[in-house]
Protein backbone atom coordinates (compact mmCIF):
# COMPACT_ATOMS: atom_id res chain seq x y z
CA UNK A 1 0.00 0.00 0.00
CA UNK A 2 3.15 2.55 1.37
CA UNK A 3 4.74 1.73 -2.32
CA UNK A 4 1.37 2.58 -4.39
CA UNK A 5 0.83 5.80 -2.65
CA UNK A 6 4.30 6.83 -2.94
CA UNK A 7 3.82 6.68 -6.90
CA UNK A 8 2.75 10.12 -8.71
CA UNK A 9 -1.04 11.05 -8.45
CA UNK A 10 -1.26 11.06 -11.97
CA UNK A 11 -0.22 7.70 -12.36
CA UNK A 12 -2.78 6.19 -9.66
CA UNK A 13 -5.69 8.02 -11.55
CA UNK A 14 -5.14 6.08 -14.78
CA UNK A 15 -4.96 2.98 -12.74
CA UNK A 16 -7.49 3.62 -11.35
CA UNK A 17 -9.42 3.79 -14.42
CA UNK A 18 -8.44 0.71 -15.34
CA UNK A 19 -9.35 -1.07 -12.10
CA UNK A 20 -12.61 0.45 -12.78
CA UNK A 21 -13.14 -1.32 -16.09
CA UNK A 22 -11.89 -4.30 -14.72
CA UNK A 23 -14.81 -4.00 -12.12
CA UNK A 24 -17.46 -3.07 -14.24
CA UNK A 25 -16.79 -5.81 -16.26
CA UNK A 26 -17.04 -8.03 -12.85
CA UNK A 27 -20.55 -5.85 -12.81
CA UNK A 28 -21.87 -6.99 -15.95
CA UNK A 29 -20.72 -10.84 -15.52
CA UNK A 30 -22.99 -10.50 -12.37
CA UNK A 31 -25.88 -8.70 -14.07
CA UNK A 32 -26.58 -11.38 -17.01
CA UNK A 33 -25.01 -14.27 -14.46
CA UNK A 34 -27.21 -13.78 -11.68
CA UNK A 35 -30.33 -12.89 -13.45
CA UNK A 36 -33.35 -14.89 -12.86
CA UNK A 37 -33.46 -15.44 -16.71
CA UNK A 38 -29.59 -15.32 -17.59
CA UNK A 39 -28.48 -14.28 -21.18
CA UNK A 40 -24.80 -15.05 -22.09
CA UNK A 41 -23.75 -12.24 -23.16
CA UNK A 42 -20.78 -11.36 -20.76
CA UNK A 43 -17.40 -12.42 -22.95
CA UNK A 44 -16.88 -14.05 -19.30
CA UNK A 45 -19.81 -16.62 -19.78
CA UNK A 46 -20.22 -19.71 -22.19
CA UNK A 47 -21.31 -17.84 -25.46
CA UNK A 48 -24.48 -18.68 -27.16
CA UNK A 49 -24.45 -21.64 -29.46
CA UNK A 50 -25.36 -19.51 -32.36
CA UNK A 51 -22.99 -16.96 -31.75
CA UNK A 52 -19.93 -16.02 -33.72
CA UNK A 53 -16.45 -17.62 -32.47
CA UNK A 54 -14.86 -15.51 -29.77
CA UNK A 55 -11.79 -14.27 -29.92
CA UNK A 56 -9.59 -13.38 -26.77
CA UNK A 57 -9.84 -9.77 -27.12
CA UNK A 58 -13.47 -9.71 -26.60
CA UNK A 59 -12.37 -9.94 -23.16
CA UNK A 60 -10.99 -6.93 -23.05
CA UNK A 61 -12.81 -4.37 -21.08
CA UNK A 62 -14.74 -1.38 -22.61
CA UNK A 63 -12.99 -2.27 -26.28
CA UNK A 64 -13.87 -5.97 -26.12
CA UNK A 65 -17.94 -4.91 -26.99
CA UNK A 66 -16.49 -3.07 -30.46
CA UNK A 67 -15.93 -6.73 -31.47
CA UNK A 68 -18.79 -8.84 -29.94
CA UNK A 69 -21.15 -6.32 -32.11
CA UNK A 70 -20.69 -9.26 -34.13
CA UNK A 71 -23.21 -11.26 -31.91
CA UNK A 72 -26.60 -8.47 -32.90
CA UNK A 73 -27.64 -11.40 -34.66
CA UNK A 74 -28.43 -13.52 -31.84
CA UNK A 75 -28.70 -10.99 -28.62
CA UNK A 76 -30.76 -8.16 -30.66
CA UNK A 77 -29.21 -4.94 -32.25
CA UNK A 78 -27.36 -2.76 -30.06
CA UNK A 79 -26.64 -5.31 -27.53
CA UNK A 80 -23.36 -4.31 -26.79
CA UNK A 81 -23.92 -0.47 -26.15
CA UNK A 82 -25.18 -0.79 -22.42
CA UNK A 83 -22.47 -3.29 -20.82
CA UNK A 84 -19.92 -1.41 -22.72
CA UNK A 85 -21.59 2.20 -21.26
CA UNK A 86 -21.55 0.38 -17.68
CA UNK A 87 -18.29 -0.57 -17.69
CA UNK A 88 -16.85 2.87 -19.24
CA UNK A 89 -18.90 4.30 -15.92
CA UNK A 90 -17.14 2.04 -13.36
CA UNK A 91 -13.86 3.10 -15.03
CA UNK A 92 -14.24 6.82 -14.76
CA UNK A 93 -16.42 6.53 -11.11
CA UNK A 94 -13.46 4.42 -9.36
CA UNK A 95 -10.95 6.82 -10.56
CA UNK A 96 -13.58 10.24 -9.57
CA UNK A 97 -14.33 8.27 -6.06
CA UNK A 98 -10.14 7.70 -5.38
CA UNK A 99 -9.61 11.16 -6.01
CA UNK A 100 -12.39 12.43 -4.02
CA UNK A 101 -11.70 9.84 -1.03
CA UNK A 102 -8.10 9.61 -0.89
CA UNK A 103 -6.51 12.67 -3.34
CA UNK A 104 -8.43 14.98 -1.61
CA UNK A 105 -9.77 12.92 1.74
CA UNK A 106 -13.11 13.87 1.12
CA UNK A 107 -14.57 11.95 3.77
CA UNK A 108 -12.69 13.77 6.38
CA UNK A 109 -13.28 17.84 7.83
CA UNK A 110 -10.36 20.04 6.24
CA UNK A 111 -9.38 21.22 9.35
CA UNK A 112 -7.55 18.03 10.15
CA UNK A 113 -3.08 17.70 10.33
CA UNK A 114 -1.40 17.02 6.73
CA UNK A 115 -2.10 12.83 6.46
CA UNK A 116 -0.17 10.54 8.15
CA UNK A 117 0.85 6.73 6.03
CA UNK A 118 -1.48 5.60 8.77
CA UNK A 119 -4.18 8.18 7.50
CA UNK A 120 -3.90 7.05 3.84
CA UNK A 121 -3.91 3.52 4.58
CA UNK A 122 -7.36 3.69 6.35
CA UNK A 123 -8.82 5.60 3.37
CA UNK A 124 -7.33 3.22 0.71
CA UNK A 125 -9.09 0.67 2.73
CA UNK A 126 -12.35 3.17 2.93
CA UNK A 127 -12.09 2.95 -1.16
CA UNK A 128 -11.63 -0.50 -1.83
CA UNK A 129 -14.98 -1.43 0.48
CA UNK A 130 -17.07 1.07 -0.79
CA UNK A 131 -15.96 0.36 -4.73
CA UNK A 132 -16.92 -3.05 -3.67
CA UNK A 133 -19.98 -2.34 -2.68
CA UNK A 134 -20.41 -0.04 -5.23
CA UNK A 135 -20.06 -2.87 -7.84
CA UNK A 136 -22.80 -4.90 -6.08
CA UNK A 137 -25.08 -1.85 -5.89
CA UNK A 138 -24.52 -1.20 -9.64
CA UNK A 139 -25.26 -5.23 -10.23
CA UNK A 140 -28.17 -5.18 -8.04
CA UNK A 141 -30.08 -2.19 -9.84
CA UNK A 142 -29.68 -2.99 -13.23
CA UNK A 143 -30.82 -6.92 -12.67
CA UNK A 144 -33.61 -4.89 -10.47
CA UNK A 145 -34.28 -2.34 -13.94
CA UNK A 146 -34.34 -5.32 -16.41
CA UNK A 147 -36.58 -7.88 -13.94
CA UNK A 148 -38.13 -6.04 -10.73
CA UNK A 149 -36.19 -8.14 -8.63
CA UNK A 150 -33.10 -8.48 -6.40
CA UNK A 151 -31.20 -11.92 -6.36
CA UNK A 152 -29.63 -13.44 -3.12
CA UNK A 153 -26.57 -13.99 -4.54
CA UNK A 154 -25.87 -10.67 -4.78
CA UNK A 155 -27.23 -9.57 -1.60
CA UNK A 156 -26.10 -12.07 0.67
CA UNK A 157 -22.21 -12.92 -0.76
CA UNK A 158 -22.32 -8.90 -0.37
CA UNK A 159 -23.57 -9.20 3.30
CA UNK A 160 -20.77 -12.39 3.93
CA UNK A 161 -17.85 -9.90 2.35
CA UNK A 162 -19.01 -6.85 4.06
CA UNK A 163 -18.96 -8.38 7.51
CA UNK A 164 -15.59 -9.71 6.88
CA UNK A 165 -14.33 -6.73 5.97
CA UNK A 166 -15.44 -5.01 8.92
CA UNK A 167 -14.04 -8.01 11.51
CA UNK A 168 -10.65 -7.98 9.35
CA UNK A 169 -10.28 -4.51 8.51
CA UNK A 170 -12.39 -2.62 10.95
CA UNK A 171 -11.33 0.84 9.75
CA UNK A 172 -12.54 -0.03 6.14
CA UNK A 173 -16.20 1.45 7.69
CA UNK A 174 -17.08 5.34 7.31
CA UNK A 175 -14.79 7.73 9.50
CA UNK A 176 -16.08 9.27 12.52
CA UNK A 177 -13.85 12.16 13.50
CA UNK A 178 -14.17 12.70 17.32
CA UNK A 179 -13.63 16.17 18.87
CA UNK A 180 -12.49 16.07 22.72
CA UNK A 181 -12.73 18.58 25.63
CA UNK A 182 -9.25 19.85 25.22
CA UNK A 183 -9.84 19.97 21.67
CA UNK A 184 -7.87 17.11 20.13
CA UNK A 185 -9.46 15.81 16.86
CA UNK A 186 -9.18 12.12 16.83
CA UNK A 187 -9.75 9.63 14.20
CA UNK A 188 -11.73 6.73 14.32
CA UNK A 189 -14.16 4.26 12.44
CA UNK A 190 -18.02 4.48 12.30
CA UNK A 191 -19.02 2.31 15.52
CA UNK A 192 -22.19 1.05 17.02
CA UNK A 193 -22.14 3.57 19.69
CA UNK A 194 -20.97 6.21 17.50
CA UNK A 195 -21.00 9.30 17.81
CA UNK A 196 -20.81 8.42 21.77
CA UNK A 197 -17.74 6.55 23.00
CA UNK A 198 -17.74 2.58 22.88
CA UNK A 199 -18.99 1.62 25.94
CA UNK A 200 -17.83 -1.32 28.21
CA UNK A 201 -20.83 -3.23 28.05
CA UNK A 202 -20.46 -4.04 24.54
CA UNK A 203 -16.63 -5.18 24.67
CA UNK A 204 -15.90 -8.81 23.84
CA UNK A 205 -14.87 -11.88 26.11
CA UNK A 206 -15.97 -11.91 29.00
CA UNK A 207 -19.19 -9.66 28.44
CA UNK A 208 -21.79 -11.85 27.32
CA UNK A 209 -24.52 -8.84 26.33
CA UNK A 210 -22.62 -8.21 23.43
CA UNK A 211 -22.12 -11.45 22.20
CA UNK A 212 -26.06 -11.94 22.37
CA UNK A 213 -26.27 -8.60 20.96
CA UNK A 214 -24.38 -10.10 17.81
CA UNK A 215 -25.59 -13.07 17.51
CA UNK A 216 -28.89 -12.41 17.85
CA UNK A 217 -28.58 -9.87 14.77
CA UNK A 218 -26.46 -12.65 13.09
CA UNK A 219 -29.43 -15.12 13.34
CA UNK A 220 -31.73 -12.52 12.43
CA UNK A 221 -30.58 -12.64 8.96
CA UNK A 222 -29.84 -15.90 8.84
CA UNK A 223 -33.56 -16.42 9.70
CA UNK A 224 -35.01 -13.95 7.38
CA UNK A 225 -33.44 -15.88 4.45
CA UNK A 226 -35.50 -18.67 5.03
CA UNK A 227 -37.51 -19.71 1.95
CA UNK A 228 -41.07 -19.00 3.50
CA UNK A 229 -44.59 -18.71 2.40
CA UNK A 230 -47.28 -17.47 4.00
CA UNK A 231 -50.71 -17.49 3.19
CA UNK A 232 -53.22 -16.28 5.51
CA UNK A 233 -56.93 -16.46 3.90
CA UNK A 234 -57.51 -19.24 5.88
CA UNK A 235 -56.29 -18.40 8.94
CA UNK A 236 -52.89 -17.89 10.66
CA UNK A 237 -52.67 -21.55 11.56
CA UNK A 238 -53.33 -22.80 8.72
CA UNK A 239 -50.83 -20.37 7.51
CA UNK A 240 -48.14 -21.06 10.19
CA UNK A 241 -48.32 -25.15 8.93
CA UNK A 242 -48.18 -24.25 5.46
CA UNK A 243 -44.81 -21.91 5.95
CA UNK A 244 -43.35 -24.82 7.79
CA UNK A 245 -43.53 -27.57 5.90
CA UNK A 246 -42.08 -25.13 2.88
CA UNK A 247 -38.87 -24.59 4.73
CA UNK A 248 -38.75 -27.84 5.79
CA UNK A 249 -38.62 -29.43 2.01
CA UNK A 250 -36.51 -26.75 0.79
CA UNK A 251 -33.20 -27.69 0.79
CA UNK A 252 -32.03 -24.48 1.17
CA UNK A 253 -33.07 -24.26 4.68
CA UNK A 254 -30.52 -26.51 5.24
CA UNK A 255 -27.91 -24.60 4.22
CA UNK A 256 -29.10 -21.29 5.64
CA UNK A 257 -28.85 -23.06 9.29
CA UNK A 258 -25.46 -24.50 8.39
CA UNK A 259 -23.85 -20.67 7.24
CA UNK A 260 -25.84 -19.99 10.80
CA UNK A 261 -24.22 -22.25 12.76
CA UNK A 262 -20.35 -21.78 10.62
CA UNK A 263 -21.20 -18.11 11.29
CA UNK A 264 -22.00 -18.31 14.90
CA UNK A 265 -18.89 -20.01 15.42
CA UNK A 266 -17.25 -17.40 13.68
CA UNK A 267 -18.47 -14.63 15.93
CA UNK A 268 -17.84 -16.59 19.14
CA UNK A 269 -14.33 -16.13 17.67
CA UNK A 270 -13.59 -12.83 17.20
CA UNK A 271 -15.57 -11.92 20.80
CA UNK A 272 -13.11 -14.02 21.82
CA UNK A 273 -10.41 -11.94 20.61
CA UNK A 274 -11.85 -8.68 21.37
CA UNK A 275 -10.17 -5.11 20.21
CA UNK A 276 -10.90 -2.96 16.93
CA UNK A 277 -12.00 -6.37 14.91
CA UNK A 278 -15.03 -6.96 17.68
CA UNK A 279 -15.98 -3.75 17.54
CA UNK A 280 -16.30 -3.85 14.02
CA UNK A 281 -17.90 -6.78 13.45
CA UNK A 282 -20.16 -5.91 15.72
CA UNK A 283 -20.79 -2.41 14.47
CA UNK A 284 -21.72 -4.26 10.88
CA UNK A 285 -23.80 -6.77 12.18
CA UNK A 286 -26.52 -4.15 13.71
CA UNK A 287 -26.52 -2.34 10.78
CA UNK A 288 -27.27 -5.36 9.07
CA UNK A 289 -30.15 -6.01 11.51
CA UNK A 290 -31.54 -2.70 11.22
CA UNK A 291 -31.13 -1.91 7.70
CA UNK A 292 -32.51 -5.41 7.26
CA UNK A 293 -35.50 -4.70 9.67
CA UNK A 294 -36.63 -1.19 8.65
CA UNK A 295 -37.23 -1.97 5.04
CA UNK A 296 -39.08 -5.09 6.32
CA UNK A 297 -41.21 -3.29 8.21
CA UNK A 298 -42.08 -0.92 5.40
CA UNK A 299 -42.67 -3.82 3.34
CA UNK A 300 -44.81 -4.68 5.99
CA UNK A 301 -46.55 -1.81 6.23
CA UNK A 302 -47.07 -0.53 2.78
CA UNK A 303 -48.12 -4.17 1.93
CA UNK A 304 -50.97 -3.54 3.96
CA UNK A 305 -51.88 0.30 3.74
CA UNK A 306 -51.90 -0.96 -0.05
CA UNK A 307 -53.75 -4.20 -0.27
CA UNK A 308 -51.06 -5.98 -1.93
CA UNK A 309 -47.32 -6.69 -2.33
CA UNK A 310 -45.71 -2.84 -2.44
CA UNK A 311 -42.07 -4.33 -2.30
CA UNK A 312 -39.55 -7.24 -2.72
CA UNK A 313 -37.56 -8.63 -0.07
CA UNK A 314 -34.77 -8.54 -2.58
CA UNK A 315 -35.08 -4.84 -1.14
CA UNK A 316 -34.78 -6.05 2.48
CA UNK A 317 -31.61 -8.00 1.95
CA UNK A 318 -30.46 -5.27 -0.12
CA UNK A 319 -30.49 -2.49 2.93
CA UNK A 320 -29.37 -5.23 5.03
CA UNK A 321 -25.83 -5.74 2.90
CA UNK A 322 -26.13 -1.34 2.84
CA UNK A 323 -25.87 -1.82 6.67
CA UNK A 324 -22.81 -4.49 6.94
CA UNK A 325 -20.97 -1.95 4.92
CA UNK A 326 -21.92 1.42 6.32
CA UNK A 327 -23.54 0.61 10.09
CA UNK A 328 -26.74 1.19 11.25
CA UNK A 329 -26.64 5.23 11.77
CA UNK A 330 -26.44 5.19 7.51
CA UNK A 331 -29.27 2.96 6.75
CA UNK A 332 -31.31 5.57 9.11
CA UNK A 333 -30.06 8.34 6.63
CA UNK A 334 -30.55 6.15 3.32
CA UNK A 335 -34.28 5.36 4.56
CA UNK A 336 -35.00 9.05 4.26
CA UNK A 337 -33.19 9.97 1.47
CA UNK A 338 -34.01 7.55 -1.13
CA UNK A 339 -37.79 8.02 -1.13
CA UNK A 340 -37.13 11.31 -2.34
CA UNK A 341 -35.82 10.06 -6.14
CA UNK A 342 -38.48 7.47 -6.04
CA UNK A 343 -41.29 9.32 -5.24
CA UNK A 344 -40.81 11.96 -8.31
CA UNK A 345 -39.56 9.42 -10.62
CA UNK A 346 -42.98 7.14 -9.35
CA UNK A 347 -45.27 10.30 -10.00
CA UNK A 348 -43.57 11.03 -13.58
CA UNK A 349 -44.23 6.93 -14.69
CA UNK A 350 -47.56 6.94 -13.17
CA UNK A 351 -48.71 10.07 -15.58
CA UNK A 352 -47.02 9.27 -18.91
CA UNK A 353 -47.11 5.43 -18.60
CA UNK A 354 -49.33 4.30 -15.75
CA UNK A 355 -47.05 2.25 -14.47
CA UNK A 356 -47.23 1.89 -10.73
CA UNK A 357 -44.13 -1.34 -10.57
CA UNK A 358 -41.43 1.10 -9.90
CA UNK A 359 -38.00 -0.92 -8.33
CA UNK A 360 -37.15 0.53 -5.28
CA UNK A 361 -33.15 -1.07 -5.41
CA UNK A 362 -31.90 1.31 -7.62
CA UNK A 363 -33.08 4.72 -5.54
CA UNK A 364 -31.43 2.76 -2.42
CA UNK A 365 -28.28 2.47 -4.47
CA UNK A 366 -28.52 6.42 -5.45
CA UNK A 367 -29.17 7.73 -1.81
CA UNK A 368 -26.08 5.10 -0.94
CA UNK A 369 -23.84 6.62 -3.53
CA UNK A 370 -24.60 10.05 -2.20
CA UNK A 371 -24.55 9.29 1.52
CA UNK A 372 -20.51 8.25 0.71
CA UNK A 373 -20.06 10.90 -1.12
CA UNK A 374 -21.52 13.71 1.00
CA UNK A 375 -20.49 11.91 4.08
CA UNK A 376 -18.93 14.28 5.93
CA UNK A 377 -21.65 16.82 6.11
CA UNK A 378 -24.05 14.32 6.37
CA UNK A 379 -22.50 13.30 9.56
CA UNK A 380 -21.81 16.39 11.01
CA UNK A 381 -25.11 17.59 10.70
CA UNK A 382 -26.65 14.00 12.41
CA UNK A 383 -24.04 13.45 14.86
CA UNK A 384 -26.39 15.41 17.14
CA UNK A 385 -29.16 13.65 16.93
CA UNK A 386 -28.01 9.83 16.66
CA UNK A 387 -26.40 10.72 20.00
CA UNK A 388 -30.00 10.74 21.75
CA UNK A 389 -30.82 7.02 20.62
CA UNK A 390 -34.45 7.10 22.16
CA UNK A 391 -35.04 10.01 20.12
CA UNK A 392 -33.81 8.35 17.22
CA UNK A 393 -36.21 5.51 17.62
CA UNK A 394 -39.23 7.57 18.40
CA UNK A 395 -38.57 9.24 14.97
CA UNK A 396 -38.36 6.31 12.92
CA UNK A 397 -41.84 5.15 14.63
CA UNK A 398 -43.49 8.27 13.95
CA UNK A 399 -42.49 8.17 10.58
CA UNK A 400 -43.43 4.30 9.80
CA UNK A 401 -46.76 6.03 11.21
CA UNK A 402 -46.77 8.68 8.77
CA UNK A 403 -45.94 6.38 5.98
CA UNK A 404 -49.04 4.17 6.75
CA UNK A 405 -51.46 6.50 6.90
CA UNK A 406 -49.71 8.16 3.46
CA UNK A 407 -50.18 4.97 1.99
CA UNK A 408 -53.52 4.51 2.61
CA UNK A 409 -54.42 8.06 1.22
CA UNK A 410 -52.18 7.31 -1.63
CA UNK A 411 -54.18 3.82 -2.09
CA UNK A 412 -57.49 6.07 -2.15
CA UNK A 413 -56.25 9.12 -4.62
CA UNK A 414 -55.18 5.60 -7.30
CA UNK A 415 -58.63 4.07 -6.56
CA UNK A 416 -60.00 8.18 -8.11
CA UNK A 417 -57.70 8.21 -10.65
CA UNK A 418 -58.63 4.75 -12.49
CA UNK A 419 -62.42 6.03 -12.99
CA UNK A 420 -60.48 9.00 -15.25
Amino acid sequence: MEQFSALPFAVRLPAMFLLGTVVGAVVNWMSYRWAWHPRPISPWMVPDPLAPKRRWWDRLPVLGWLGLRREAAVHGWGFWIRPMAVELVCGVGCAALYWWEVGSAGLLPDFLPPLSSQVLTVLHLQFAAHIILGALLLAASLIDIDEKLIPDEITICGTLVGLLLAAACPWSLLPDVQYGDNGQVQLNFLQLASPCAWPDILAGAPQLFSLAIALGCWWFWCLALLPRTWYDRHGWRRAMVLCWARMRCEPATYRLLRMAVVGSLAVLIVWLRNGEMWQGLLSSLMGVAVGGALIWSVRIIASAALGREAMGFGDVTLMAMIGAYLGWQSTLIIFFLAPLAGLAIGLIRLLLIRDREVPYGPFLCLATLFLIVAWEKIWNFTRDIFAIVWLVAAVMFVCLLLMAGMLSLWRMVLRIFRRF
